[in-house]
């Protein structure tokens, strides 16, 4: 017999409580045949073709667990190469690749295996986290690849509808067709994101996003310095965020910040400053904050001011310091660090921070001082979901963009375990009209291992009914404390059914519900 036939015979007969079972398991087959055991990925497709579908050893064979435990999977796609309409001094320019991206990036590669085709990407990646043991029941689409905005109507359209096609296995006649689809598909679109800059954010653009599906933005925010912004031809003002960031807030979207820490004219006294303002300033607040450090790359503008000695780079250490700084000190438990360092291979870096497992190295920090990021990443259940253990409702209100934004969540006492969360906008300044009257949910997630719809797992907190709590909760507070009489969500078009079972009715592109 095939010694990866072998092992999968044991591991059904045996059935493996955890990884060290299955390691004692590979290594006594191997032994056997006097070779190396196979790769888990290699197992799982022996696995999947004998039909088998046990959650168990699939979860045991599973690769990079992470990936699947924050309740959905990501698939990000790349859009093809556009004229960008920034100059900015820091981006990367290679032939044929989006403005800011680089071909030996995975994100590109993958995009580049298929010739930028979105549907052929979706396909690839959906494939990949299957045979790598992840379920893709929900999944939350992210379009990469420069300034969203500024790209053709026509195009935009067409590459959406193709995402839809690739999640619903099926092609579609219309963009609105393969929507109504992916409400039932197997593979739900539960978030769309896209990446563009403030000073594109307008209320027509806004309609735009939600006629595709999009419900989270990440803005290229960068800095918030007026200086540092036009040295580095950002070609956006700090007012143009505030405006965009309110905008995007009061139509209920997600939002996200990119920063950049270390940019020419700034200083570490200035970008912790940044930081601080971002959390303490109402005319920010974003949801989710990606901190992408200046790099300098050979086939950038900021190159040459780097070779000429008139850009200065933190040092690892300085950048490291200020991260754990921004971490330990500023971040509200109502915002989740995204990403802390953009994924450039370490060759393609000619000046700035080369350490790219910053995030481990972080953590190593606060084992040693004692000492926890209050960060929704950072205190996410994933795996530690204990069925028996108690779970708390909290509570916290701030101002945000001239409106109320409450942020519930379930969590364990000790607030060191987030299950579930959920994010109600009140604003009295609306301009779309089918959001008249009613409060807003913007976000609500439950974490955890990813479990697909109508499905249930003992070691989940998903489909326990966490959900349906916060989503009572956040009417009673619509009917106690406001005087709004609906309430509205702006729904990923995967989760349109889950509100339909909660009595909330489509209206144009939201989900509301009359109270």
């Amino acid at each position: 017999m095939d010694i990866k036939k072998e092992i999968i015979e044991k591991l059904i007969k045996e059935r493996p409580e955890n990884t060290k079972d299955l390691e004692r398991i590979k290594k006594n087959v191997a032994k056997k045949y006097k070779t190396s055991f196979p790769t888990n990925v290699d197992l799982l497709k022996v696995y999947h073709k004998k039909g088998e579908k046990d959650e168990k050893i699939i979860s045991l064979l599973k690769t990079r667990p992470i990936r699947s435990l924050s309740g959905v999977v990501n698939v990000s796609v790349l859009t093809k190469p556009f004229e960008c309409p920034g100059k900015c001094i820091y981006c990367p320019q290679e032939k044929n690749i989006p403005k800011s991206y680089l071909k030996n990036e995975p994100a590109v590669m993958r995009a580049m295996l298929s010739k930028y085709d979105p549907e052929k990407q979706v396909k690839m990646r959906i494939k990949s986290l299957e045979q790598t043991g992840h379920p893709t029941g929900k999944i939350e689409l992210r379009i990469v690849g420069g300034t969203w905005s500024f790209y053709p109507e026509k195009y935009k359209e067409f590459f959406i509808k193709k995402c839809f096609d690739a999640c619903n296995e099926e092609k579609s006649s219309s963009l609105r067709e393969a929507q109504v689809k992916n409400e039932n598909a197997n593979h739900r679109l539960v978030c769309i994101s896209i990446e563009t800059r403030p000073d594109f954010i307008t209320e027509e653009e806004i309609k735009k996003l939600r006629f595709y599906g999009v419900t989270m933005v990440e803005l290229g925010v960068q800095s918030l310095s007026d200086e540092v912004l036009s040295f580095t031809k950002r070609g956006h003002k700090v007012k143009d965020t505030i405006k965009a960031t309110k905008l995007l807030k009061d139509a209920g979207f997600k939002i996200c910040y990119q920063v950049m820490p270390n940019l020419p004219k700034s200083s570490l006294e200035d970008d912790l400053n940044t930081f601080k303002r971002l959390f303490e300033d109402t005319s920010f607040r974003p949801d989710f904050l990606k901190i992408y450090p200046c790099l300098v790359l050979k086939n950038s503008p900021l190159y040459s001011l780097y070779k000429k000695e008139k850009h200065k780079v933190f040092t690892d250490k300085e950048l490291k310091d200020l991260t754990i700084k921004i971490k330990k000190e500023i971040i509200p438990p109502y915002v989740r660090i995204q990403r802390l360092f953009r994924d450039i291979p370490v060759q393609m870096i000619e000046g700035g921070c080369k350490i790219s497992n910053l995030r481990e190295k972080i953590k190593e920090d606060e084992a040693r001082g004692n000492w926890k990021c209050k960060c929704i990443r950072c205190r996410e259940v994933r795996e530690n979901y204990n069925k028996k253990e108690e779970v708390f409702l909290f509570r916290e209100d701030y101002l945000a963009s001239e409106g109320k934004e409450i942020f519930l969540s379930f969590e364990n006492k000790e607030k060191t375990k987030l299950y579930a969360l959920l994010r109600i906008r009140i604003t009295e300044n609306q301009f779309l009209p089918e959001l008249n009257n009613s409060t807003i949910i913007r976000e609500i997630r439950t974490y955890g291992q990813q479990i697909s719809p109508q499905k249930n797992n003992k070691k989940s907190p998903q489909h326990k009914g966490l959900g349906k709590k916060l989503v009572e909760e956040a009417e009673k507070i619509t009917i106690n404390e406001t005087d709004k009489k609906n309430i509205a969500v702006i729904s990923g078009v995967g989760v349109r059914s889950y509100w339909k079972s909660l009595g909330y009715k489509l209206k144009k592109t939201y989900m509301i519900k009359n109270l």
